[in-house]
């Protein structure tokens, strides 16, 4: 039995026999070594990959030109059988014997910056700084190097492994490549996301979230002539006050947010129309609906009280679920937060099993398939901002980890036998 504690506690973890097994074979072999160090030694050209990849505008739902350019760089890393599926995402398969489990890794395309962002790379006094530069141009451009090393040591695995640049990580995105990518492709076993820097974090649990877009409509018309008809925004105001007053538990943790607001024509107008957008998020399924319930019935009121306001029932209001990302747990002591451990323990640093948040790793989580998500190497900061910065100190060891946590999961012909189990393959 494998026993770990969480990040808040002593981050010591007693690895089951078979994980310790598996991971002293692979670090005793030389071909494995090998494999460490083409990727140590590939980390320049790692770097120039990722400002490249940077340099690309992605916003999320427009990522076609950077999936082209990543297509034809997974074409180049070694990837064979390289393609782009109908929503965007670009993946390559490593394939194995066709007797073990199927492995996804992915990274995503996107970026939170719009169109017209300058996504130029500076460099000041040993940092990178760029739109986009960790978040996630340093995932994309780990993956690249851990298929670089399969091609030089000839490894193969006995599972297939999917390499994959997926879209719509981000915001409204609403984990769209990943979800379409699971819904149509129904034997994965495992998936691990890389997203931005870092190389100890480990993230195993998901944070679920439920996002509306909520729209006040009224007859509208002149500030003084038509004074005494409900405005839209005043009905939009008093919504985010009783949404600003709800209450929500600490354990299990929820969260709510009135992200934008936008509505109206001009100062001297009674507003005929106003939108807000919500984000609503917990870690526990049960807690999430019943915050989404109390939000909703805030909307519904505040549509009743201005229109009671004015003895009217002309304001009406339409609400639109834009965002749902579901909530879900596993194990710590699960084969694939393990290997991941093990991974990160055998190159000399102290793994930790992070906190819940909302990665990619969502999906396969909720669906019950194995799922970490873990960093690409590196240090960052500003995630999300015009100033995120990012530095290339030991970011070798990001794709390093990763590279040793494949070849756990999905075996290593004539090293090591896979530790992913197969789930039930559908007819």
């Amino acid at each position: 039995m494998v026993h770990c504690k969480d990040s808040d506690s002593d981050p010591d973890c007693e690895l089951s026999p078979i994980i310790k097994r598996t991971y002293e074979t692979l670090t005793a072999n030389h071909l494995v070594h090998r494999g460490l160090d083409f990727i140590k030694a590939d980390d320049e050209r790692t770097l120039q990959d990722q400002i490249e990849i940077c340099e690309i505008p992605a916003p999320t739902f427009k990522e076609e030109a950077r999936a082209r350019y990543y297509t034809d760089q997974l074409i180049a890393a070694g990837l064979n059988h390289v393609e782009m599926d109908s929503v965007g995402n670009v993946f390559g398969i490593l394939r194995g014997t066709g007797e073990g489990p199927k492995l996804l890794v992915a990274a995503h395309l996107d970026t939170v910056f719009p169109e017209g962002c300058d996504v130029t790379a500076r460099h000041i006094n040993g940092k990178c700084y760029a739109p986009g530069i960790g978040d996630n141009s340093k995932g994309l451009a780990a993956l690249l190097s851990v298929i670089r090393a399969f091609r030089n040591t000839n490894i193969r695995p006995v599972g297939d492994v999917i390499f994959c640049g997926n879209i719509g990580e981000e915001g409204l995105g609403d984990l769209a490549g990943i979800k379409a990518f699971f819904r149509d492709n129904r034997d994965i076993d495992g998936f691990i996301a890389v997203d931005g820097p870092g190389f100890k974090d480990i993230i195993y649990l998901a944070t679920g979230s439920r996002r509306y877009e909520v729209t006040y409509r009224g007859p509208g018309g002149h500030s003084f002539g038509a004074f005494g008809v409900p405005s839209a925004i005043h009905a939009i105001g008093r919504a985010i006050a009783k949404i600003a007053d709800l209450e929500t538990p600490r354990d299990p943790k929820a969260t709510f947010t009135v992200g934008m607001v936008s509505g109206g024509t001009s100062v001297n107008s009674i507003a005929a129309e106003a939108t807000m957008l919500i984000d609503m998020r917990s870690n526990a399924k049960g807690e999430l609906l019943k915050l989404e319930a109390e939000v909703l019935e805030a909307v519904r009121l505040a549509k009743d009280e201005e229109n009671a306001r004015w003895q009217s029932n002309s304001i009406i209001v339409d609400t639109k679920l834009i965002g749902d990302r579901p909530a879900g747990s596993q194990a710590p002591d699960s084969v694939i937060v393990q290997a991941a451990y093990a991974s990160i323990q055998a190159l000399g640093n102290t793994p930790s099993l992070e906190g819940p948040l909302s990665t990619d790793a969502n999906i396969p989580i909720a669906l019950g398939i194995p799922a970490v998500c873990l960093g690409g190497g590196g240090r960052g900061g500003n995630a999300h901002s015009p100033d995120e910065w990012y530095e290339n100190v030991d970011a070798y060891l990001g794709p390093q980890s990763i590279f040793l946590t494949i070849l756990g999961l999905a075996g290593a012909c004539g090293i090591c036998e896979p530790l992913l189990p197969q789930r039930g393959r559908a007819s």
